[in-house]
């Protein structure tokens, strides 16, 4: 969808699914730094103003949505005042849960940031099923794979969580915001209108 300092041509406005921008550092080491659902749209440079991103975005979970051409947007962008602030409460929410990912990551228990994201993802997707390998977790959360295996091992130790190869479900929300200790909390979820659990 969005290639690293490449021009974006087109945003994606997610209906179901859900998207990840991901960064990426010398050495090809890689950790998302955001997720996009149907709360929201890819391209946040363009809203400000940019014509590319040094993250790349791509489809986490498959699903549909609208794209529309960069010009387009800008030209509503440009016609509409009331869509312009939209659009730039938006890009401060999906900041605002990109500096919690960055801190999060950089203070929480490997089990603490898979629960975080395993309940980001719930967020966004339908069901509390989620289709995804433990190497795809692993550069989510920029860990190393078997890091990933033996924190979901856990999760499901506690009955928290379900899994089998490539699927994971949500079996305790409650017990898995507790576990997160703040790391998942009212604030992230107030920015997406989601609601308190």
């Amino acid at each position: 969808m969005e290639v690293a300092y490449q021009p974006i041509e087109r945003v994606y406005f997610p209906e179901m699914g859900i998207a990840s921008v991901v960064a990426t550092m010398t050495g090809g080491r890689q950790s998302e730094v955001g997720i996009v659902g149907h709360d929201g749209m890819t391209g946040v440079a363009v809203i400000l103003g940019q014509d590319r991103s040094p993250n790349e975005t791509y489809i986490q979970v498959a699903g549909n949505g609208w794209i529309l051409p960069v010009e387009d947007l800008r030209a509503a962008i440009a016609a509409s005042q009331s869509l312009r602030e939209s659009l730039l409460r938006y890009a401060h929410a999906f900041l605002v849960q990109s500096s919690r990912t960055a801190l999060v990551n950089g203070h929480s228990k490997i089990e603490e940031r898979l629960a975080r994201w395993l309940l980001m993802v719930q967020d966004r997707a339908e069901g509390n099923k989620i289709y995804l390998t433990h190497e795809f977790l692993a550069t989510m959360l920029g860990a190393r794979r078997p890091g990933v295996t033996t924190a979901l091992q856990m999760l499901e130790y506690r009955g928290l969580v379900h899994a089998k190869r490539g699927e994971i479900a949500i079996v305790d929300r409650v017990g898995m915001i507790k576990l997160t200790h703040g790391a998942y909390g009212e604030e992230e979820q107030s920015h997406f209108g989601l609601a308190s659990a």
